[in-house]
């Protein structure tokens, strides 16, 4: 990282850190949420591999994550809040690169800026995804430079924020004959829901369980 950010690991990072996946041990599980989407995918499908970054600046109140919302042209997911990221390709060394890689095409992202500190559990799209988070430090003199045919938006939101239970709310919808639970956090201005919500739920319950 610049030196815009800690260059030792400091003891925030390093508990959050302890409650990840290590770089080394990238899990290799369909999904801890596939029972909830399995009738939704066709029993022969295919998930593409993919990448996102959960970004950790550090700032004067405490640590903030790195969000987008993108743009309403994109195919899948538009107009929606997210994490950089996108398909793992063939020439990407792993999924840490291939986050980092998104991450540098879609907000300029350096890979000197971030310090990769390990993964969240897979998550399964309905859209065909299985997706693995890659959770890094961000240096504090990153400046997001949003390509404009992805990302509409760059923001931050507290982590305190982001893992205080009584923030992250749900309602019922029904859909393909059953009623289904919709995670979405009360954020004002920003609507931070479904797949990205899933993954920040992960993220409190991976930190509450070496709490």
């Amino acid at each position: 990282m610049s030196s815009g950010a800690p260059g030792a690991l400091p003891e925030h990072f390093s508990r959050i850190a302890a409650a990840l996946h290590p770089l080394h041990g990238v899990p290799t599980d369909i999904g801890w949420n596939r029972d909830e989407v399995a009738d939704l995918l066709p029993p022969d499908a295919i998930q593409v591999e993919a990448a996102v970054l959960v970004g950790l600046v550090p700032r004067g109140d405490g640590l903030n994550v790195l969000l987008t919302r993108r743009t309403d042209s994109l195919r899948n997911h538009a107009g929606q809040v997210s994490f950089p990221g996108g398909r793992i390709e063939a020439t990407d060394p792993d999924a840490a690169s291939a986050a980092l890689r998104e991450a540098g095409e879609e907000i300029g992202l350096l890979p000197s800026q971030a310090l990769p500190l390990g993964f969240l559990d897979p998550l399964v799209t309905i859209t065909g995804f299985r997706v693995l988070p890659l959770v890094a430090g961000i240096a504090t003199d990153y400046v997001a430079v949003p390509d404009p045919r992805e990302v509409d938006t760059v923001f931050e939101v507290s982590l305190e924020y982001l893992l205080n239970p009584t923030n992250l709310g749900h309602h019922v919808i029904q859909y393909r004959g059953r009623e289904r639970r919709v995670l979405e956090y009360r954020y004002p201005g920003q609507r931070i829901w479904g797949a990205t919500a899933s993954m920040l739920l992960n993220f409190r319950q991976r930190l509450e369980a070496i709490a």
